[in-house]
């Protein structure tokens, strides 16, 4: 069987039954040895753990006890040096003949390994750098569905340590520590560690990733656009300094949510400069994806088979759908072909007047049924960017991303627009080369009018709080 030996790394007496059993080990066929050392401060900590756990009593260094690997249950106490002396004599009539001096000096090199072994491992750990990302607004359920997702290795890889910090304001701290218990408890591999911060100074420390999940609903009742605007620039006042202190300089920032996710990309850029604009996302999956099961039930398909929908505009506000460059795969029609063999989707969905009525007047029943979701979509959205930023996106697929608009399709400059783009080398680059009709291009020209007008009443704000830097602050 296994015998586990275990003491004081400078225990004389853990290296008089060591050497024994290495002795045992390499001439007997079936006797097998596990050997523990403990750096002396950690050793009475350790020591009592082990015998708590087994319901054993021993004091000293070292502890050797027998593994009933084919028994199951817990291990056989043979006790101290003694004991494991007297265990090989009577069994094996082998006995230790080694001096003190001898013993000691075995000892004092136990220890000397011992520490350089741990500070190998130390070194070892300290070349793994985990991804440091940070979720605002963490206890929303998005953020509850998004964990599991980022710690899996699907998104960054199956060799990427992550650390996630939860950040929200101190109201919402229980609900931060039950999230963060629950992801310790589910143990996942890549997950090096998880915390929750409600301090807001030292929000984003050493950030390579800024997830901001905050919303600020719009109930016209209750209050104006423009006061919902105010909310929003408030917001980003308070993190795009905190990003450009505290964060990396090649932070990525990906803003999520339910509402104004292209002004809070626009305010986070506007309010923090000196962060790179290629850099600040808004998320349109969850359009994308939602579009596309729509268009699948019509056609009665697979929805992972529709391709190339296109989200242009204010992703969370007027947007279009454009069908003109979707395709569709392993679609069941007349005409057969392989089964990366795309159909154009205008082709197949015979009923125009389906998709001038039902389909495009359907964005309002879409957007409630965004505004409805528990989270699982909006997760799934955000893992699906991260994984195309940090891997590429799949070969000749178009993905929607709301960015910076620097004139690309005749779309008015310094504005966050839904455009398709494609992701290489840790990268995005715009579609440019698609061709777009007339009727789109006017489409587009309106969408940007309103995406202007949230951007005017932001910079509004910001005249009216720094009226003397805000020439500064806006160019």
């Amino acid at each position: 069987g296994l015998v586990v030996f275990t003491g004081k790394a400078d225990c004389p007496y853990y290296a008089k039954a060591e050497l024994l059993a290495d002795y045992l080990q390499a001439n007997l066929p079936d006797f097998r040895v596990h050997k523990i050392t403990q750096h002396p401060d950690k050793w009475e900590q350790w020591l009592h753990d082990v015998c708590e756990m087994n319901g054993w009593k021993h004091r000293q260094s070292p502890i050797i006890w027998r593994e009933l690997l084919d028994r199951g249950g817990k291990g056989l106490l043979l006790g101290g040096v003694n004991d494991f002396l007297e265990y090989a004599q009577r069994y094996y009539g082998i006995t230790s003949m080694m001096l003190t001096e001898e013993l000691l000096d075995i000892a004092e090199e136990n220890l000397q390994a011992h520490i350089e072994i741990e500070r190998e491992e130390e070194q070892n750990k300290s070349l793994i750098k985990p991804l440091q990302i940070w979720i605002t607004s963490a206890s929303a359920p998005i953020c509850y569905q998004l964990i599991p997702l980022l710690a899996n290795g699907e998104v960054f890889g199956m060799t990427t340590e992550i650390s996630i910090h939860l950040l929200d304001t101190k109201q919402f701290k229980e609900v931060l520590c039950g999230i963060v218990m629950e992801a310790e408890d589910m143990a996942f591999p890549l997950l090096r560690s998880i915390s929750e911060h409600t301090e807001m100074d030292e929000a984003f420390i050493q950030a390579d990733i800024i997830i901001v999940l905050d919303d600020v609903l719009l109930n016209h009742e209750v209050q104006s656009l423009e006061k919902c605007i105010r909310e929003v620039s408030k917001i980003c006042q308070v993190y795009a300094p905190l990003i450009e202190r505290n964060a990396k300089s090649k932070v990525r920032v990906i803003s999520s949510g339910k509402t104004f996710v292209n002004l809070k990309a626009m305010m986070i850029m506007t309010y923090g400069p000196s962060i790179k604009p290629e850099n600040v996302i808004a998320v349109a999956t969850s359009w994308e994806s939602a579009a596309k099961a729509m268009l699948a039930r019509k056609l009665s398909m697979n929805a992972a088979g529709v391709k190339d929908v296109i989200v242009w505009g204010n992703i969370t506000g007027s947007n279009y759908i454009d069908l003109s460059h979707a395709k569709l795969y392993g679609y069941d029609c007349a005409i057969w072909g392989p089964a990366n063999f795309p159909h154009p989707l205008l082709n197949k969905i015979y009923d125009s007047e389906w998709i001038h009525s039902e389909f495009l007047s359907a964005q309002s029943s879409l957007s409630s049924r965004l505004c409805h979701c528990v989270g699982m979509l909006p997760a799934h959205a955000v893992a699906a960017v991260l994984r195309h930023w940090y891997h590429g996106s799949p070969p000749g697929e178009i993905v929607s991303v709301g960015i910076l608009s620097k004139g690309q399709f005749c779309i008015p400059e310094g504005i966050v627009f839904s455009m398709p783009v494609r992701f290489r080398n840790g990268n995005w680059e715009v579609l440019t080369e698609l061709e777009i009709n007339e009727t789109t291009q006017e489409v587009l020209g309106c969408l940007a009018h309103e995406l202007i007008q949230e951007k005017l009443i932001a910079l509004k704000e910001i005249k009216e709080m720094h009226p003397y830097g805000a020439d500064k602050i806006t160019s």
